[in-house]
């Protein structure tokens, strides 16, 4: 597991974009970042760089550009640890699983997206899901990300599946008329 440390400064600037971001679902103005920390608009591009670096956030070039946060961003800052897990669906072979819910969503290795994985950690049996298999979890409740992954793996005591992630999708604006 690759968990990424975020310096306090970090974590407040990510958290300002993540919540800014959720307002208006644009890209998101440095200017508008410091406003909401209390620090400069230098400081936040300075910042910036280095989470960009983490691959936790992507700049948006343009007049109505900014920043917006990645998937990643949201996994660094465990805003998946959802605190009402019934609303993250599981479907299995494109059949939803009833019988349980997603509690929570690791996503391992970010650094090589050839080998991108995720550990879906599901309150329920996955006796009936093998390898092979496709899945597709979500959307979850805030960031409204989906993954469709095929079984790379499970443990049955634990109710884990690990997935070859094929596919992850955050829905993507609607644009701008």
């Amino acid at each position: 597991m690759s968990s990424i440390e975020l310096t306090p400064s970090q974590k407040t600037i990510l958290t300002a974009l993540i919540n800014l971001h959720r307002e208006d679902e644009d890209a998101v103005k440095g200017e508008d970042i410091a406003e909401e920390v209390d620090r400069n608009p230098g400081t936040i591009r300075n910042q910036m760089q280095s989470l960009k670096a983490l691959q936790l956030v992507e700049g948006v070039p343009g007049p109505k550009g900014g920043y917006k946060p990645t998937a990643t961003a949201y996994e660094a800052l465990d805003i998946q640890r959802m605190d009402e897990p019934a609303s993250v669906p599981l479907s299995h072979e494109g059949e939803p699983v009833t019988e349980g819910n997603v509690e929570g969503i690791d996503l391992s290795s970010v650094h090589h997206p050839e080998l991108c994985r995720a550990e879906i950690h599901f309150q329920g049996s996955v006796r009936d899901i093998h390898e092979g298999d496709s899945v597709t979890v979500g959307p979850t409740p805030l960031s409204k990300l989906q993954i469709e992954g095929t079984v790379d793996g499970k443990d049955d005591t634990a109710n884990i599946l690990i997935l070859k992630i094929d596919d992850m999708v955050a829905p993507a604006e609607e644009p701008e008329h």
